[in-house]
């Protein structure tokens, strides 16, 4: 009986070479039986087995035992048993002896994706772009070492070796007609199908798959295209007034694609193309539910969905006239992911306040995987499997769920970064959409309102804030500081100024106390809240004035000032470390500057950004280098 081990390196050769269409595979499978009693086709039909289904590493050709060798040596198996064959079968062996000693030469077309040698898609139109052959941009074959920036893993660093593409990009307004549409899903695993729902006043749009990072500057990398599909303008989408929700589900679906091996995990911009000049987007997170990678990157869709104002709602602001109330009386009380995002051509703040970490990180080929706060919210035990959570640039609503998850992650040693102030401060739950499960967000921010108050889970009723009964769990015992405040609009950014010179995260860059790093503090800021739980051992890394007529804040006033504090914690059991920018600027400050910028401080930002990673992707970063608390010696006092 042939070898299951050789079997499944017979049926990679064979998924390796074979082209699209060729049926080669179907007569192979019938002549050599050895190999379709171990393997089986798969919905796309390739031969890869259940070994490279799940992710397991694909034998390497060199590395694999002698006996397992695929091309000459498996070739020679079946010359031998093919001498105990009748002169018919002997000859149609001799044939796939043949076809694979060919192969094993180099003749005939060779392509190859990162995980599984294969780049076809089953999608309902279009195609699967072929990514040039880089050795190890496999996730499953991945190996990890500390670089200068952190952990790094070599199909990061290959995969950013590809080249990329800047057609990604929306540079101009349309000349005529628009565009928009919004997904099933916020994110997708290998194997699933997406299903969009586009609104476009033109007559043929497509869509284009970009997975976002380095590759050599150009940004993004086109994995997928579909084929024309016919434009519809979609009906208004319905509000329901009692919540002041808009939500689309009444559109038609427009076009359903499957979620190949193509697609490596990442963030992805889908671009929307209409045949006129209308362009947009919609975000899609690919998730790997087998990754241990160092750093999970957790998308902010909860926030980016509470600001979303497509229809005229959102958490913050509405439509028509109302007595002046905080919060808002025409606000939303429930937004639905099953809408266009008004902003950012459709990617909200994606562009501005995550992208330049990610930018940053898959240039360095870090050690990481992403997900989203529906990942979590669905899958909560995905964070122990990594070493550091980041929470990124504004991710303001946090679940209960996903909040408990960040809990008992970091009482078992997982790091968290919180690259934004007012991180965990809005309480939101899901519920059902006419389209699925976990598709509206919930945050009355009123209890009264709130129709589980007194009925259900207090710690599930949405208040104004987390720390707002009947809740009443402030973020500051977690994050490590309090919201206090935002920038005017107009205000000019604040510097950055140094706390603690000698603090590990200020290493290499020549900073010293008191320095000032230009244009860094904006929007939303946090600050030291000793009047609030908060951790004995806190380490003030930063704190940085900003003037009281450039904020809103009602959390602390110190003469004509008020401060923004970048914060760092270790806790004392299990070890982890919790990083608190304090404020929402520290990701866009990451960005390249404009060769004509009289200032840039993205280099010593990326520099910090790099030491924060560096120690963060180790493992407990206090089993490294714990907290020194001076909370206390900050001047002024408890500011």
């Amino acid at each position: 009986m042939e070898s299951p081990c050789c079997a499944q390196v017979v049926g990679e050769e064979i998924d390796r070479y074979r082209s699209p269409g060729d049926d080669t595979v179907a007569k192979i499978l019938r002549v050599v039986p050895a190999i379709s009693s171990t393997r089986r086709l798969n919905p796309s039909g390739s031969v890869s087995g259940i070994w490279r289904n799940v992710h397991r590493p694909v034998n390497d050709p060199l590395s694999a035992p002698v006996h397992c060798r695929p091309n000459a040596a498996v070739a020679m198996i079946i010359a031998v048993r093919a001498r105990r064959l009748s002169f018919l079968v002997g000859a149609v062996a001799l044939v796939v002896v043949l076809v694979v000693t060919l192969v094993s030469l180099g003749i005939g077309t060779k392509s190859s994706t990162p995980q599984s040698g294969k780049s076809t898609s089953t999608t309902t139109s279009g195609s699967t772009k072929k990514r040039p052959t880089v050795a190890q941009a496999n996730p499953a074959d991945s190996h990890t070492f500390l670089g200068p920036y952190g952990v790094e893993a070599s199909w990061v660093v290959a995969e950013n070796k590809l080249p990329g593409t800047t057609d990604w990009q929306i540079e101009d307004e349309p000349t005529s007609g628009s565009i928009a549409g919004f997904s099933n899903k916020t994110y997708a695993a290998a194997g699933n199908h997406v299903t969009l729902y586009v609104s476009s006043t033109a007559p043929r749009f497509r869509v284009e798959a970009y997975r976002m990072g380095y590759y050599g500057g150009k940004g993004g990398l086109l994995v997928w295209r579909s084929a024309e599909v016919t434009g519809r303008d979609q009906p208004n989408c319905p509000l329901t007034p009692a919540v002041n929700m808009v939500a689309c589900d009444n559109w038609k679906p427009s076009l359903t694609f499957r979620i190949t091996s193509a697609f490596l995990p990442g963030e992805y911009l889908l671009k929307l193309v209409g045949s006129g000049s209308a362009q947009s987007y919609v975000l899609l997170t690919v998730w790997d539910p087998s990754s241990h990678a160092a750093y999970l990157f957790k998308g902010d869709v909860y926030t980016e969905e509470a600001w979303n104002t497509y229809g005229g709602y959102d958490y913050y602001q509405g439509l028509g006239n109302c007595a002046p109330t905080y919060p808002v009386c025409n606000r939303a009380r429930v937004v639905s992911f099953d809408r266009p995002t008004a902003t950012g051509d459709g990617a909200s703040d994606f562009l501005s306040n995550e992208y330049p970490l990610l930018r940053l990180m898959e240039a360095h080929g870090l050690d990481v995987t992403y997900a989203d706060d529906i990942t979590v919210e669905q899958h909560p035990s995905i964070l122990l499997q990594h070493r550091a959570l980041l929470s990124l640039g504004h991710d303001e609503c946090w679940s209960l769920a996903e909040r408990l998850a960040a809990d008992r992650a970091q009482d078992h040693g997982v790091n968290m970064i919180f690259f934004g102030a007012s991180a965990v401060l809005r309480h939101v739950r899901l519920q059902a959409s006419p389209f699925g499960p976990d598709r509206e967000l919930v945050d009355y921010r009123d209890p009264s309102e709130d129709p589980l108050n007194g009925k259900g889970n207090p710690l599930e009723v949405t208040g104004n804030t987390w720390f707002s009964p009947p809740t009443s769990w402030p973020e500051s015992g977690f994050t490590g500081e309090m919201y206090a405040g935002f920038l005017e609009p107009d205000s000019p950014s604040a510097p950055f100024v140094v706390e603690d010179a000698n603090a590990w995260i200020f290493k290499g860059t020549g900073l010293h106390d008191g320095s000032a790093v230009p244009e860094i503090i904006n929007t939303d800021f946090d600050h030291l809240a000793p009047s609030w739980p908060m951790p004995s051992d806190l380490q003030v890394l930063g704190h940085s004035p900003i003037p009281l007529s450039e904020v809103q804040t009602d959390l602390g006033e110190w003469g004509t000032y008020t401060y923004s504090d970048a914060t760092y914690y270790t806790t004392v059991s299990s070890k982890a470390g919790v990083f608190d920018s304090g404020n929402n600027n520290w990701i866009y400050s990451l960005r390249p500057c404009p060769t004509s910028a009289p200032t840039c401080s993205a280099g010593v930002m990326q520099k910090i950004t790099g030491n924060l990673l560096w120690l963060f992707g180790q493992g407990p970063a206090g089993r490294i280098i714990p907290s020194v608390a001076n909370w206390r010696q900050v001047v002024p006092a408890d500011s």
